[in-house]
């Protein structure tokens, strides 16, 4: 997959019963159903999740974040192609689904909470999406605070990257992450959108995860997260002229719409 050639969908699957959105304990029939929507609409990515990362939340055993995970991925991979991406913190985790037939690791810690997980990733020579986040999850919403928000992000993923690249990682192994609301108030998530172009200039693919987040709701006045994905659709939209490579989102349907539109406007004489 060339990240470089255009926007990408990476469809989410949040396998939690705690998730901000669309989690729970699905069936296997149910996840199948899912997936195969999801390919349908024209997913490129499946991004497969255990443990929620929603503020506040709370963390998950080894063991259960693996029966919730290792199953699904199996399912997916005997029924599909479609590149999967392992959303955990933990090595093992993303160890064994990689084994079961996952291909990317989507780590919120950037590399940072499990010493075993940037190993990991150096001698499978996968690609990895860095995240920044301010604190972890339980507090990273308790008044997060920048001198300058984009700088401040791109010079400790810049630090990230050279202690990461210093132990192994391939510059092509890498995909950034500026962490929309991770660590962020409204107005620095605002903010990362507005200067969304400016993260191209540490040379990665970026990868934007705003779907139905808090900030569109609190902008929108709504509170059920499922109302808003025409929010999401909008970034999605602004994110094409912004030279994001990933979009992670809960409606692929919707999304890849909105990006064939922006893709024909932007090319309209």
């Amino acid at each position: 997959m060339d990240l470089n050639s255009g926007v990408h969908i990476m469809g989410i699957l949040n396998l939690t019963p705690d998730s901000f959105s669309d989690g729970g304990h699905l069936s296997q029939a149910t996840l199948s159903k899912n997936v195969a929507a999801m390919v349908m609409a024209g997913v490129d990515i499946l991004d497969i999740g255990g443990e929620s990362s929603r503020p506040g939340a709370k963390l998950v055993s080894l063991t259960e974040e693996l029966q919730r995970v290792i199953p699904a991925i199996k399912t997916i991979r005997n029924s599909c192609d479609t590149p999967i991406s392992i959303d955990t913190t933990k090595a093992e985790v993303a160890r064994q689904a990689l084994d079961a037939g996952a291909n990317i690791i989507n780590d919120i810690s950037g590399l940072r909470f499990d010493p075993d997980m940037l190993p990991l990733a150096v001698s499978r020579k996968i690609p990895v999406i860095i995240m920044h986040m301010q604190g972890r999850p339980g507090d990273m919403q308790q008044n997060p605070k920048y001198t300058n928000v984009i700088q401040d992000i791109k010079l400790e993923l810049q630090t990230w990257i050279k202690s990461a690249l210093a132990q192994g990682l391939e510059p092509s192994q890498i995909i950034l992450d500026p962490g929309i609301g991770f660590g962020k108030t409204l107005d620095h998530n605002l903010s990362i959108l507005r200067h969304l172009s400016e993260f191209k200039e540490l040379g990665y693919p970026i990868l934007l995860g705003h779907s139905r987040k808090r900030f569109i709701g609190t902008i929108l006045s709504e509170e059920d997260p499922l109302n808003r994905d025409l929010g999401t659709a909008v970034i999605s939209a602004l994110a094409v002229s912004h030279g994001v490579s990933i979009l992670r989102v809960h409606d692929v349907h919707s999304t890849v719409q909105a990006v064939k539109l922006a893709r024909a406007i932007s090319k309209a004489v």
